[in-house]
């Protein structure tokens, strides 16, 4: 058995995931022109808002603010049928035209409301535009630019009774009104400020910066409400923790209108209250976590809730979706940190996260899929504490730093000292270049895809667990037809045979190249997952103690590189082959754990949960997939060797 089935399976795995690693990222495509989100999104509010003005129990009471909605309701089709194709796009054509359908039959305000908010909940996850400020916006500054650009329309006091308001038709808005404040999210107001409103005297402010927009958004949203409003909230936010989990960040605040609140809590005082509050104080939300967005957790608080969200509405696929990037993008970048102080809260959160998914999977009840969430919540928060503990920073960061370089380098070292070895004993030095070339182009690769992934493109969490899932997937089959035949070699002398009689045939050019692929491959999905690691945890503040924990890695994966090739030179031969086979064998079994539990992570494998421990360096996970293909490759292994030994065994009776 030569090279040959392998040096075929190496040039097709090559050619597919070296397809998938130039694919990793996807940008994110700008506004097309002639195709403007933002203008439909804006559209699509302002029917929410004002055709409770125009249709009232089924009849026209303002025949023009009717015939605008009309108007509205059939731009906003549209718009959206000029906007770039996306899968999602048929179903929001169909959205829209149940919106038409609804305006048309003259249908309740909350009706039509109710779809246009849907609606353009639905156009904001297809087609992302500015959601949320980058740090919470400054009311200060607010103040002197209302006065200085808006005052004289709108009034000192946002009555809509400025100096030249008698002169505009329509007339502007009066930001005092508290049902029509109720209405509108801060990102409305704020996209009405950046693009102008159509057909009024209200045109857009472009040349105000992007954070004096959102200031003002804030500012004119919260006109509405009187100051007791606001201290009441300031109260219910403090004393009550559980609210925390309703806004969780700047995101889900700016897109949240009191009527939005009010639904999800049930008590319209209440929400009134802590919208007054927050839209006062907007870094009210941010302030019980460290980080101007809310601490490192937000971003997965805010996914786990729209795919609560989701499940309720009866979307399972999109509450599946959301699940995945909760934890891809949310929880993952966070992950090296809080593995180095607390691995078992870190652990906590991973097993916690899959029975969530997994009850999505099920006709789970609702019921139950908010108490798992709101256990998730919980994690979240005990996790942010031990985070915001700095005492040990540096003494954490450098072990991190240390177990994450260790850890990962170890699988890619075993396997190009094994062929190291193997072509020292096999006296073919001059092949050794080519796996020298394998792991150190890993190397360069690593650095080449860290600066892609962050200047170029975007990385999400699903793509690198991808990446690393079928990488590891195709070690994994590599290694396990390479150690059948290094132990087929080690039986009865057949070492010998093999180094005299195909040693020249078997290590060619071909196979050496075969022999930079492994080399290569080996080591790049170990550096691609430790630069990511890296990235995570760098900061300023601890940038000494990681760079001292990766020198402290590198040299003692350099001792046990010059241990392995010692002991290597003093095995017999046919002991080294029986020796590195299992080796290989064991490898297998644990790169396919690893690549299957990557792909589940990633939304690409089914995950059916097992009570079985968790042991990372083995490639042990509680699903009955990854255990499943363990198993099977344990299973091939075995009987590889089975047959080898079998073989073997003929081949000595009959030359005897």
């Amino acid at each position: 058995m030569g090279f040959e089935p392998v040096r075929c399976l190496i040039r097709f795995a090559l050619l597919a995931w070296l397809a998938l690693a130039v694919g990793l990222g996807t940008v994110q495509a700008a506004e097309t022109p002639g195709a403007n989100p933002r203008q439909t999104w804006q559209l699509l509010d302002y029917v929410a808002v004002d055709y409770a003005g125009a249709v009232q129990a089924g009849q026209v009471v303002a025949p023009a603010e009717y015939a605008e909605m009309r108007e509205f309701a059939g731009t906003v089709r549209i718009q959206l049928a000029a906007l770039p194709t996306t899968p999602a796009q048929p179903a929001l054509l169909a959205q829209a035209d149940r919106l038409i359908a609804a305006v048309e039959a003259k249908a309740e305000a909350r009706d039509v409301a109710t779809l246009a908010h849907q609606l353009a909940d639905a156009l904001l996850k297809s087609y992302p535009i500015a959601a949320a400020p980058t740090m919470p916006p400054d009311l200060a500054r607010a103040a002197p630019l209302y006065a200085q650009q808006c005052a004289g329309c709108h009034g000192a006091s946002g009555r809509g009774d400025g100096p030249v308001a008698a002169s505009l038709n329509p007339p502007p808005i009066n930001f005092t009104d508290a049902e029509r404040a109720a209405r509108r999210s801060p990102l409305a107001l704020y996209q009405a400020i950046s693009q102008g409103i159509q057909g009024t005297a209200m045109t857009g402010f472009t040349g105000l910066s992007d954070a004096d927009r959102w200031a003002l958004a804030f500012y004119v949203g919260g006109l509405a409400y009187p100051q007791e409003a606001r201290a009441k909230g300031e109260a219910l936010w403090r004393d009550n923790a559980a609210l925390h989990r309703q806004l969780p960040t700047l995101e889900s605040l700016t897109r949240t209108s009191e009527a939005d609140l009010a639904s999800s809590l049930g008590q319209a005082q209440q929400a009134q209250a802590i919208v007054a509050y927050l839209r006062s104080q907007p870094q009210a939300v941010t302030a019980h976590a460290p980080g101007p967005t809310g601490g490192p957790f937000a971003l997965a608080r805010q996914r786990l809730a729209d795919s609560v969200q989701a499940f309720a509405a009866g979307d399972a696929t999109q509450a599946k979706a959301l699940a995945l990037s909760s934890y891809l993008d949310g929880v993952e970048p966070v992950e090296p940190t809080l593995a180095a102080r607390d691995r078992a809260r870190m652990r906590q959160i991973e097993t916690a996260m899959s029975a969530y998914r997994a009850q999505l999977g099920r006709n789970t009840p609702a019921t139950e899929v908010t108490r798992q969430a709101d256990q998730i919540t919980v994690l979240f928060d005990r996790a942010e504490k031990v985070l915001q503990d700095s005492h040990t920073d540096s003494t954490t960061a450098f072990l991190g730093s240390f177990t994450i370089l260790l850890r990962e380098g170890l699988e890619a070292l075993l396997i190009v000292i094994g062929m190291i070895a193997f072509l020292r004993k096999a006296e073919r030095r001059e092949v050794l270049p080519y796996v020298h070339a394998g792991w150190v182009g890993a190397l360069l690769a690593g650095v080449v895809t860290w600066a892609i992934a962050t200047y170029l493109v975007g990385v999400s969490g699903a793509n690198r667990e991808v990446t690393e899932g079928l990488s590891a997937l195709f070690a994994a089959v590599v290694l396990l037809i390479v150690g059948i035949w290094m132990h087929q070699k080690s039986l009865a002398g057949r070492w010998q045979q093999y180094l005299h009689a195909k040693m020249s045939a078997a290590l060619t050019r071909r196979s050496a190249i075969f022999l930079f692929s492994l080399a290569f491959i080996a080591v790049y999905r170990e550096v691609f997952e430790t630069i990511l690691f890296f990235i995570a945890m760098w900061s300023e503040h601890n940038g000494g103690a990681i760079v001292a924990g990766l020198v402290a890695g590198s040299a003692a994966l350099a001792a046990i590189a010059y241990w392995m090739l010692r002991v290597s030179k003093r095995l017999p031969i046919g002991q080294f082959f029986s020796i590195s086979s299992l080796l290989i064998a064991v490898l297998a079994v644990v790169l396919v754990g690893k690549g299957i539990a990557a792909l589940q992570e990633a939304g690409w494998v089914g995950q059916a949960l097992v009570a079985v421990p968790r042991i990372d360096w083995l490639g042990v996970y509680p699903s009955w997939q990854s255990l499943l293909a363990q198993l099977a490759v344990a299973v091939i292994a075995a009987g590889g060797f089975y047959f080898n030994a079998r073989s073997s065994r003929a081949m000595a009776r009959v030359s005897k």
